[in-house]
């Protein structure tokens, strides 16, 4: 573990951070509350952040004092063929100085539940919701013109994010140096999404080695899918299946291992410093 002092060398990088959670716009979960204390943490020591999730219905917008950003909202993006309005919104975590941007449309998320239906059945197009939520993120840094040093992806929701980084704006230069970091949760959901993900991905002209995975998706797949688009990974959570374990191994990614809460903040810093910004003189 390297001081404090050493860690002072990421200020004024560039971290953006996507999940799928975040407190205290959701319930505590270790997702929520992971992305949310490493990117405190990353911001106290300087980082410059900003941190995108979807604005689930569920989320109180007086409350937490959301508003939209005409400058960034308004234009439509393609899913499956179908024009989708983007909409933007933005809150400031109280005592923080942090920015939160919100991924919004009425028809994806203005929904009062986050995956599932009353009957805790995923949501049919939930496929749809994660295409959408990648496109969203991505088309809003270009238009703030923000350079990331790294992107940090937590929960299955923003995983499709790696790929769509990697493929369908690969020749977009804000993101030429940027480094691609997921988080891998356990036990996210049950069962698989809507079979038509693989396809709606394909429409999208993205055909590379790991698509094969999503045909049927699952949460394992969509992880591995992640795994092989991103630059590196952390774990999570403290387990997972043998098949996973085997999966990171068998593709000799960067790791960094399940941390304590305690030590998480510190140690994601360092593997940022240490591990993932190091791959950029690979």
């Amino acid at each position: 573990m390297h001081s404090l002092k050493e860690l002072d060398l990421m200020k004024d990088k560039r971290i953006l951070y996507v999940s799928s959670e975040v407190i205290p716009y959701l319930p505590e979960t270790e997702l929520s509350s992971t992305a949310f204390n490493v990117a405190k943490f990353a911001h106290s020591k300087g980082v410059q952040t900003r941190i995108f999730m979807p604005r689930f219905g569920v989320i109180n917008e007086r409350r937490h004092q959301l508003h939209e950003v005409i400058r960034l909202s308004g234009m439509n993006l393609i899913i499956d063929d179908m024009d989708m309005p983007l909409i933007i919104k933005v809150a400031s975590i109280p005592k923080e100085r942090m920015q939160v941007y919100f991924i919004d449309n009425d028809e994806y998320f203005k929904r009062k539940a986050i995956y599932t239906d009353e009957d805790d059945q995923l949501f049919p197009d939930n496929d749809e919701r994660m295409i959408f939520f990648a496109k969203g993120v991505v088309e809003t840094v270009k238009k703030l013109n923000w350079a990331p040093d790294i992107i940090h992806v937590h929960g299955w929701m923003a995983s499709l994010l790696p790929i769509y980084l990697k493929e369908y704006y690969k020749e977009e230069p804000i993101f030429a140096d940027s480094k691609v970091v997921t988080s891998l949760y356990n036990n996210e959901f049950e069962g698989e999404l809507n079979k038509g993900l693989i396809n709606k991905v394909k429409f999208d002209k993205i055909d590379n080695d790991s698509v094969p995975i999503l045909e049927n998706p699952t949460q394992e797949n969509i992880l591995k899918n992640a795994i092989l688009n991103s630059d590196a990974i952390i774990k999570g959570s403290d387990s997972y299946s043998e098949d996973l374990e085997q999966f990171i191994k068998d593709n000799n990614v960067t790791v960094l291992d399940y941390q304590s809460e305690e030590y998480l903040t510190e140690a994601y810093l360092d593997f940022y410093k240490e591990n993932v910004l190091e791959l950029q003189d690979s």
